[in-house]
């Protein structure tokens, strides 16, 4: 065999057995988990449901870090600058990478290029719900109403949000003309929609739950492709006025770019493995999320697509927002 063969077949046998020798070590010590909003919040909510499991498969605890600020996105680019030993991972969300690379100038890092993706936890979509007050009984009803009063009112928890965007591109799907008004946070916007100062929102669902049950709101839809196992009873926008609407706010794993593959394939295993039980299902399903178990390219795949999508969305509407 010629000498560059024998030390080419040398170097795969090397890689190969220390990508081996890396998968069965690791991980050696506590991982960080960074979750890049306030303790409190459903995106942490959601971090500790699957790092409680994964901690137990992986014989190492895995540590909660919440960095809150910018939308996100000062945690989301401390975890991008972070070493890629897999040691720090952090929750990805529709805000920090589909969202805030576009909203934010000088974001700092670049969802596609900075990330090794490891695997979606979930989504969950919104819903659409009025006051009492407001004369729609359906989505298309809503549409109309709004096109016959010529601009229409909105609240969302803020400038940039999810929900923010969602409603700017309901409106646009739609071709209506809404106002915005933004509040610090869900719970100030429920609480003047409850007070009949707003019309319309749309809400976290676990947030306007207990609300439309007591017939304090009435709920219209849900902003994903399917109902939501908390109110199976209110269609989707897809149902009932728009075809083809889809939108969920999207929960995933990633870490540094330049995390061995190694690493990223016994996390995306424990991850897929605790989505399947029935206690994180159970757990997700309160918090308004489906689980959606992918592989690293799938999940890779999502981040692209749903960039792509909100970056024509804040473009469209010309939104720029200053840290």
């Amino acid at each position: 065999m010629p000498w560059w063969r024998s030390c080419g077949a040398a170097v795969l046998t090397w890689a190969a057995l220390s990508g081996g020798a890396i998968a069965q070590d690791y991980p050696t010590r506590p991982i960080t988990l960074i979750v890049p909003f306030p303790p409190g919040g459903s995106t942490t909510i959601v971090a500790r449901i699957v790092a409680e499991k994964m901690s137990d498969a992986l014989g190492q605890q895995i540590v909660i870090d919440n960095r809150a600020g910018a939308g996100g996105t000062l945690g989301t680019r401390s975890a991008a600058r972070s070493a890629p030993d897999g040691y720090t991972i952090a929750l990805a969300y529709t805000a920090t990478v589909a969202i805030g690379p576009s909203l934010y100038p000088n974001v700092g890092y670049d969802p596609r290029k900075d990330f090794a993706a490891i695997g979606m936890i979930g989504a969950a979509p919104s819903v659409v719900v009025v006051h009492p007050s407001v004369p729609a009984q359906s989505i298309a009803d809503l549409i109309k109403l709004a096109k016959d009063a010529g601009n229409y009112q909105y609240g969302s928890p803020g400038v940039g949000t999810v929900n923010h965007l969602t409603t700017e591109l309901f409106a646009y799907t739609a071709g209506l003309r809404m106002t915005h008004i933004p509040y610090k946070g869900t719970g100030p916007a429920l609480n003047d929609l409850l007070g009949g100062h707003i019309p319309l929102m749309f809400v976290p669902i676990p947030a306007a739950h207990g609300n439309v049950a007591a017939g304090k709101l009435r709920a219209l839809a849900v902003t994903g492709a399917q109902r939501s196992k908390l109110m199976p009873e209110v269609p989707t926008i897809a149902e009932n006025g728009l075809p083809g609407f889809d939108v969920a706010l999207r929960y995933g794993l990633v870490a540094p770019a330049g995390t061995p593959r190694p690493i990223i394939e016994r996390l995306n295993k424990e991850l897929r493995a605790a989505l399947a039980t029935e206690d994180v299902i159970r757990r997700l399903a309160i918090d308004g999320a489906e689980p959606l178990s992918t592989t690293p390219e799938e999940y890779a795949a999502d981040i692209d697509r749903e960039e792509t999508k909100w970056s024509q969305v804040v473009k469209a509407i010309g939104l720029r927002v200053t840290e």
